[in-house]
Formats: structure tokens, sequence, C-alpha cells
């Protein structure tokens, strides 16, 4: 009878490890999708890097304001005093007021300007793609706490209900200690095991507990019944040569070094820009009342144009230069980083989701077993055949495949997320997560061309 009980038990933990939590009640459930689509709206992470890009955007503008006129004023206003005879006390006083407007309009600056926008729009387009590789590292991040909230629950569970069957166990030994059928160490073995047992549990209740609370830095909210989430594996490519193919095209990562070493190579340009020719004009008007003794008003008007050829500046723009190469050169090579990176991380993703498709087939087949062998195992004890200790560890057994079997779930999740992340396609379209996408070309356009304003296209 007793067997038959614990059986029920073991098959009630079994149910629990292969879907990793029991159904929660649909209205207060929370799937992967909605945690995925809450990381994306509020990580605070996230957000920081949108800001960032958004600051960028005004890079461009300010390389844009070197195409555009300098337009300043200038009044003065004061009394002259002037004193020709000590002697005979003759002086003469004047009031002095006047009013400028000057414009400075760039003609030729050695392209640098032409350039300094060139590496701006670079830097904007290598901080977008910056900024889609940290959503898909703030995805995944999710996907993965998402999981590991999930395994957690469903070891802890198992534990509960290990302790709940070995503290059965243990009263039966001590009952059939009590009329001599088993030894002294019968029931010390039970004893040390349900011991055991309960230590495994706070482990996993530790576990559990750092679990939760990096789901709540990552996803903003406490997990509150969480339903099992699904591998994407039909957004996946079918090989891994494909895999490595789309990842080294597609990925922002790879996308984002690239760009980053096109703006290196208009720093340099920019950089070489200071040894050329000059040209710029200028204009302006001077409005005077009496600026001097015998001119009560005066209206001046000039226009001039300012031809400046560099010699020698002492060196320092040829040594800007030589440091603009060697920065690009430093960004060649980061493209080369990026790229064997990615094709790691594809490597890896792949054969992590391969193992783990393996592991819970392995996982399932000796869950069955070892519930066979226990069941067996239990038998024979009855009669005499097997000792408490070898019910014991057909038990452990058992529950080190549930375990496995749990964990093995959660990997094949993991792993999916990983591989999808790794060729650069884990993203809030392709997941189609309900959320209002974020558009960063949406305030590039909004402050480009911008000439006026101290607000931003927010309202701050």
């Amino acid at each position: 009878m007793r067997g038959s009980v614990r059986k029920r038990l073991w098959l009630v933990a079994g149910f629990a490890a292969a879907v990793a939590v029991a159904l929660p009640g649909a209205s207060q459930a929370e799937t992967l999708v909605q945690a995925l689509s809450r990381a994306y709206e509020i990580n605070p992470s996230l957000n920081a890097a949108r800001a960032e890009v958004r600051a960028i955007d005004e890079q461009v503008s300010q390389a844009l304001a070197g195409f555009r006129p300098i337009i300043s004023a200038e009044s003065q206003f004061g009394t002259t005093v002037t004193e020709t005879n000590p002697d005979f006390g003759t002086d003469s006083t004047s009031s002095i007021a006047s009013l400028g407007l000057s414009v400075d309009q760039n003609v030729f600056d050695g392209f640098r300007n032409v350039n300094s926008t060139k590496q701006a729009e670079a830097t904007v387009r290598a901080a977008r793609a910056s900024l889609a590789n940290t959503e898909q590292n703030v995805l995944f991040d999710a996907a993965e706490t998402f999981m590991n909230v999930l395994r957690d629950e469903a070891i802890v569970r198992l534990r509960q209900q290990n302790i709940e069957v070995l503290s059965e166990q243990l009263r039966a030994t001590q009952d059939r200690f009590s009329v001599g059928e088993l030894t002294r160490t019968d029931v010390a073995q039970a004893e040390a095991r349900l011991a055991g047992a309960r230590f495994d549990l706070s482990a996993a209740e530790a576990q559990l507990l750092t679990s939760r609370a990096l789901y709540r830095q990552i996803i903003g909210a406490d997990p509150n019944n969480l339903v099992q989430g699904q591998p994407v594996v039909h957004l996946l490519p079918n090989t891994i040569d494909q895999a490595i193919g789309i990842a080294i095209h597609e990925h922002p990562a790879i996308v984002s070094a690239s760009f980053a070493e096109e703006s290196a190579a208009f720093a340099v340009k920019v950089a070489e820009g200071s040894l050329l020719p000059e040209l710029s004009l200028r204009g302006s008007v001077l409005a005077q009342t009496e600026p001097s003794a015998n001119i009560n008003n005066s209206i001046t008007a000039t226009i001039v144009g300012v031809l400046t050829i560099p010699i020698y500046q002492g060196g320092q723009e040829y040594s800007f230069v030589r440091e603009a190469k060697q920065t690009r050169a430093v960004r060649r090579l980061e493209i080369d980083v990026a790229r064997d990176e990615v094709r790691a991380a594809v490597l890896s993703a792949w054969g992590s989701l391969q193992s783990a498709f393996g592991s819970i087939a392995a996982a399932n087949a000796q869950v069955e077993a070892a519930d066979i062998a226990l069941e067996g195992v239990r038998e024979e004890a009855r009669v005499g055949q097997r000792t408490t200790l070898d019910v014991l560890d057909a038990e452990q057994e058992l529950l080190d495949a549930r375990v496995d079997l749990v964990i093995a779930e959660r990997d094949k999740v993991v792993a999916s997320y990983a591989l999808l992340s790794s060729i650069g396609r884990l993203s809030a379209p392709g997941l189609g997560l309900a959320v209002r996408e974020y558009v960063p070309e949406r305030n590039y356009e909004a402050v480009r061309d911008q000439w006026f304003g101290l607000r931003t296209p927010s309202g701050d």
C-alpha cells in the first residue's frame, strides 16, 4: 500500500518536472512572449542604450552646422572725454554708441565639413547596430531568466516531493525496525538520506530566490504563474552553414564594427583636411553714433574673403593624421574579432541545441527506466531480497533523472534563443512581440536638419 502511495507521489512530481510548472490560472499566467515584451519596453539597460543613440544622432546636426553661416551682433556704448589744454580747461565730451552685425560663411575648409558629416552618419549607423545588439542581449537574458525561474521552481517541487517520499520511507523503516524486521543501520540510512534531501531543498530554494531576483531586474516585475516556454526552432536555419552565413552578414555586432571602421576612415580624411587651404567670407555692417567730433552718424559695410594656407603648425596636425590612421587599423581588426566571436557563438549555440534535444530523449528514457527499477527494488525489498539502502539509491536515481529532464527542457528553449541571437535575428518583430517597435530613425530625422531649438523631440 505504501509503495503505491509513493509511486503516485512520484508520478505527480514527474508530471510537474515535465511541464516545469503546474498550470496557473489563465487570468494571471505570464507567457514567455509576454515577459519578453515587458523587457523590451521597460528594461532600463535597453532604454539607456536607446537614449545614447539619440544623443549620438546630434553629431550629424553638429557636423552640418559647419556648412551654415555664423551670425553675431555686437553693441558698444559709452562716453569719451578729451582734454586738449589743461591750463585753459579746454576739453570735449562725446557719447559713443555703435551696433554691428557680422556674418561668417565657410566656403572651403579642406573638405572637413563634408567628411565630418559622413563620419557622424557612419557613427550613427554603428550606434543603431549596437542598439540592435543590445536589444538582442536583453531579449536573450529575459528568455534565459524566464526559463531559469521555471527550472528552479520545478526542481524545488521535486525536492519537496522527495522529502515527502523519504519521510514516508523513514516512517516505514522505523515501523519495520520496531518489529525486528530491519536494523538500526537501516533507520540511520533513511534518516541520513532525508537530511541530505532537506539540504538539497535549501540549496534549490536559494537558487530560486536568485533567479527570481534576476527576473525582476531584467523583466521589471516579479515572476508570477509562469507558463512553460517553447523553443523558437521555426525561426532557425536548417543547417549550421546557413546559420554561419546569416550571422556573418546580419549580426548587428559585425554591422556595428563595420560602420565604426567606416567612421574611422572619414576621421582620417578630417584630420588630413587640416593640411589644406581654407577660404571663408566675412560680411559686416557697423552703425555708429558720433564716431568723431566732425561726424554725427556713420554706417560702414564690408565684405572680405579670407584665404588661409597652412605652412607649418608645429607638427600637431601630422600627429593627428597618424593617430586617426592607427585608430582605423584598430577598427579593422575589431571587425575580424566580431566575426570570430559571432562564428564561435553560432557553433556553441548550435551544439547546445542539438545536445539539448538529445538530452531530453535520454532523460525521458532514464526517467521511465528508473521508475520501473524503483518499483522492482521496492517489491524485492518487501521479500527481503533488497536492503533499505537499495531502495534509497533507486529513489535517488529517479529523482536525479527527473531533475535532469527539467534541466534539459530548460536548456532546449534557452539554446534555441541563443542560436537565434547568434545569427542576429532575435528581435521584437522577428519574435512577433505585441509591442510598439522602437525606431531610432524617427529621432534622427527630427534633429538632423534642425537649425534652432533647445527641446528634444520628446519635449525634454
